[in-house]
């Protein structure tokens, strides 16, 4: 069962394909590939054989699960044990299950999979501290204000940081964000996005009374938010309390302002601090889920392993179930014809039990003939003799 993993830096993040495979190694990812070039439609058409097979590697059986469980887990992420893959791995093995693309064997290696992220969440610390910036705001004003759900959001600026902290106000449930921007155009862009009010640099004066929280982050050389303009925010808000937090560099927010009595005022660099004990209490936590890992893939390569064995299993029981059937037929007969019912089933039974241990003996016999003691050795764990 080899995992095989592409990367094309202008479209994709190395995304992971997975395949149930029974030739080769070589020759199941050569398998993969092929089709991935030739099929209709593919961003990947393009690409020649060479330039491809550069830009993939393939895992093989038991490196493939712990690679799939590792993932799913936020082991592999660029941000250690951040959640997104997980609902990203998810989203494509619902759609690749529609499509009855999947069948026994991925079927139970993703649902292991989801099975073993979700206990590595729970047991594990590994996504309980923040390691984002952006994040980090919020939760800190999630700490400071015991619901965000009646508070107002100040958003200086309309980048990647900004848009960030938007979503994770949303989903803390902040229900009225205004977001500020030199450029109108894209503050309300972010602020559609996140069905929020958008205003121009020049309305923050206007505006910054009704905030609670104030989270900046512009690419000005000047700060955007003096100390005056805080001063009369205060006072028309009669001195409640407000939390700014300054993400960029250069400062959005004049640092006098952390001065006044009314302002809780932090800065990236407070922030930074935070985020770097998190991560290196993620890094500990690594350690306990990559333990559950080991033992969960142990667990799945044993059943994925006791496939092996079924069709040996069903052919034992169907010569079985003839040869019963022969001698249950034969057994009847002779009753129909007036035999003693008693005497025939003796000799059924007799019969059934001399031709079922028939061929294991013979094998027996050449074994110790040919000094094969394994054989035998597994003869008795197999019939659970006393050695």
């Amino acid at each position: 069962m080899p995992y095989v993993r592409w990367s094309v830096r202008a479209a994709w993040q190395k995304p992971p394909l997975y395949r149930p495979a029974i030739e080769p190694r070589f020759t199941a990812t050569r398998t993969v590939l092929d089709r991935i070039r030739y099929s209709n439609g593919c961003e990947l058409g393009q690409l020649d054989a060479a330039n491809l097979d550069a830009a993939t590697y393939c895992l093989p059986g038991e490196e493939a699960v712990q690679h799939a469980f590792r993932v799913a887990s936020g082991l592999d992420s660029l941000v250690l044990g951040e959640p997104q893959i997980l609902g990203q791995m998810k989203s494509a093995f619902t759609t690749a299950y529609k499509a009855g693309a999947t069948g026994k064997i991925l079927n139970r290696l993703f649902q292991h999979t989801f099975s073993v992220a979700k206990q590595v969440r729970t047991e594990t610390l590994i996504g309980a501290n923040t390691v984002s910036v952006a994040f980090a705001a919020v939760d800190l004003a999630r700490r400071i204000f015991s619901k965000l759900t009646d508070q107002t959001v100040l958003l200086i600026g309309a980048g990647e940081t900004i848009e960030l902290v938007a979503r994770y106000c949303r989903d803390s449930g902040v229900n009225h964000i205004i977001v500020a921007n030199r450029s109108i155009e894209r503050a309300q862009t972010l602020a559609d996005g996140h069905n929020s009010e958008a205003i121009s640099l020049a309305g923050i004066a206007d505006r910054l009374h009704e905030a609670d929280i104030v989270v900046a982050s512009t690419a000005s050389t000047l700060p955007i938010v003096g100390k005056g303009t805080v001063e009369r925010a205060l006072k028309t808000r009669r001195h409640k309390p407000v939390l700014m937090i300054d993400l960029a560099v250069p400062r959005d927010i004049e640092p006098e302002v952390g001065s006044l009595r009314d302002v809780f005022l932090y800065t990236v660099d407070d922030l930074e601090e935070i985020v770097e004990k998190n991560i290196g209490s993620r890094r500990e936590a690594a350690d306990d889920a990559e333990k559950i890992i080991d033992l969960q893939v142990i667990r799945f390569m044993r059943w994925f392993r006791s496939l092996e064995s079924i069709p040996t299993i069903r052919a034992i029981r169907g010569q079985i179930d003839a040869l019963q059937d022969s001698e249950l037929r034969q057994a009847q007969r002779r009753i129909e014809n007036g035999e003693n019912p008693g005497e025939v089933l003796e000799a059924f039974a007799r019969t059934l039990s001399r031709k079922f241990a028939h061929a294991p003996s013979q094998a027996l016999k050449h074994a110790d003939e040919d000094g094969n003691g394994a054989l035998i050795d597994a003869a008795r764990k197999l019939f659970k003799l006393p050695d």
